[in-house]
């Protein structure tokens, strides 16, 4: 008898504990929401500068105001884990070659995501270092990879490691030693996966909007990546620039609200309701034009094409741009 009510014990605490479990309010969270339900997520910060991570963060004094600005993004928030971005993505065979930049396999990306300490069962926040949409974009890469295994109970934290500090909230430039976590991919959502046929029909048909996530002079062909092998655009696809997708505040970028990016995305021609495609040089600035698309704007007819315009140029395929002559 004494074993039973022990059981039941158990039991009723396990569901009291689920009943007060923390609900993400979005796939956005502010400052202020994580700093009052810090304790009940896994805070994971997504940095391409792992050494920034113990490294103080840089104040100066403004004269006129007399208060302390932002000038360098250092530190972490207590109790993060570190994602280094340069392990998020990687090589996979394609048709016999070795492509960069790709999503890993499930397993692989599981037991990456473990070794950095995170578990199952309880949300999670993403950190961006905040200061420019290139790294928010890597926390979003990471999302998107999270979202095509499966993990719906995740978030990106508004403005940044740069806004947290910014608005003088804690921090710490301490190591972190996280026991590996126990997180499992749940799923593999190949729909949000575009390929490059996918990609060729889109431009062929319009089908799909192809929506280009990089910067002017790369969308144009005045300017490319080393590694992507022509210059210009896909044909038939809308440039939405990373200098539209967040606004700037107190030395940290923010996201605009639902409103405001379909004004955006009307304005550059997009259909904000339509099937969508998000492409950039390898997949990384791609991320951000996916999350406002699918998760922001809330069309879920969006998908990312892994590998970008490095994989479509490899494959010999062509581009478009303005003429030179």
């Amino acid at each position: 008898m004494k074993k039973i009510q022990i059981g039941l014990l158990v039991l009723l605490s396990s569901l009291i504990g689920l009943v007060q479990a923390v609900t993400l309010p979005g796939p956005v969270v502010s400052s202020e929401w994580l700093a009052a339900n810090k304790a009940e997520v896994q805070i994971l910060e997504v940095r391409g500068d792992v050494a920034s991570f113990k490294r103080a963060p840089e104040f100066e004094l403004n004269k006129k105001t007399g208060k302390q600005v932002l000038v360098e993004v250092g530190g972490h928030i207590n109790d993060s884990s570190l994602l280094d971005f340069k392990k998020v993505r990687a090589d996979r065979m394609i048709d016999g070659k070795k492509i960069k930049y790709l999503i890993p396999e499930k397993a692989d990306f599981e037991k990456l995501i473990q070794s950095v300490g995170i578990n199952a069962n309880k949300p999670i926040v993403l950190v961006p270092v905040g200061v420019d949409m290139s790294d928010i974009d890597e926390a979003l890469r990471a999302y998107w990879q999270f979202k095509v295994y499966g993990e719906d109970n995740i978030a990106v934290l508004d403005g940044g490691m740069a806004g947290w500090l910014a608005e003088g909230r804690e921090f710490t430039t301490a190591p972190v030693n996280k026991a590996p976590g126990n997180w499992v991919a749940k799923a593999e959502r190949k729909e949000l996966i575009a390929n490059s046929n996918q990609v060729a029909k889109a431009s062929e048909t319009g089908d799909a909007t192809l929506i280009d996530a990089r910067q002017p002079v790369q969308f144009f062909g005045l300017s490319k990546r080393d590694y992507v092998g022509a210059y210009g655009h896909i044909a038939g696809a809308k440039d939405f620039a990373p200098e539209l997708m967040a606004k700037p505040a107190k030395g940290a970028l923010y996201f605009w609200d639902k409103n405001t990016y379909n004004s955006l995305l009307k304005a550059n021609g997009i259909n904000a309701s339509a099937p969508a495609i998000s492409y950039c040089n390898s997949g990384h600035l791609a991320s951000g034009g996916w999350f406002i698309m699918s998760e922001l704007v809330g069309n879920k007819s969006t998908s990312l094409y892994d590998g970008s315009l490095y994989l479509w140029t490899l494959e010999g395929r062509p581009l478009v741009g303005v003429s030179l002559n």
